[in-house]
């Protein structure tokens, strides 16, 4: 036997070896169960997306704009003033596409009896004002609809919105109201 003869007896020996070696077969038991699964984590899936895509939105989910979302102050004193007035410049912003006001107010003084000035000016020098009344001493949430403010016609160029506390609306001579969250709502 010679080397050309050795070498293809061990390559026949290898390649009948390597044809001849059992291919690792997953259990058909194992197999189907993992099948199951996967349907199953697929369906779910599926399902979960599709009701999701049909669920609304909760009722009391709105789209807002802040307007002034920390705290701000109306530390009045009537002594030599007459009103004292927390104003936001608005920079002629475009509000037509919202429906209301909201924001959170509170007096500190509980035996106090105070009512707020809420009022809107447009570019066009058009006022309109809402009074709240009865503002608590703990937190409460206010909307004001803009239909409310009758004097204003044109809702697309907003100059400022103010908060006042005047005079003849307080019982006390001295007292501070709290403003936050200020917002516009859809």
């Amino acid at each position: 036997m010679d080397k050309k003869d050795i070498y293809e007896h061990l390559a026949k020996i290898y390649l009948d070896a390597s044809s001849n070696k059992k291919k690792k077969r997953i259990d058909p038991r194992i197999l189907k169960s993992l099948t199951l699964a996967l349907a199953a984590v697929i369906f779910f899936s599926l399902t979960g997306l599709v009701v999701n895509l049909n669920k609304k939105p909760p009722q009391n989910s709105q789209i807002a704009l802040f307007l002034h979302p920390e705290i701000a102050k109306i530390n009045f004193n009537f002594q030599p003033a007459k009103k004292e007035v927390y104003t936001i410049t608005l920079n002629s912003l475009n509000l037509s596409h919202y429906k209301s006001l909201a924001f959170n107010v509170k007096k500190n003084n509980p035996r106090d009896i105070v009512s707020l000035r809420v009022e809107f000016t447009n570019i066009f020098k058009e006022k309109s004002y809402v009074y709240v009344k009865d503002i608590p001493s703990k937190w409460g949430e206010y909307i004001i609809r803009f239909n409310s403010f009758e004097g204003i016609t044109d809702w697309s160029e907003m100059k400022e919105l103010s908060f006042a506390v005047e005079e003849w609306n307080a019982r006390e001579d001295k007292d501070v109201v709290y403003l936050e969250n200020i917002r516009v709502l859809r």
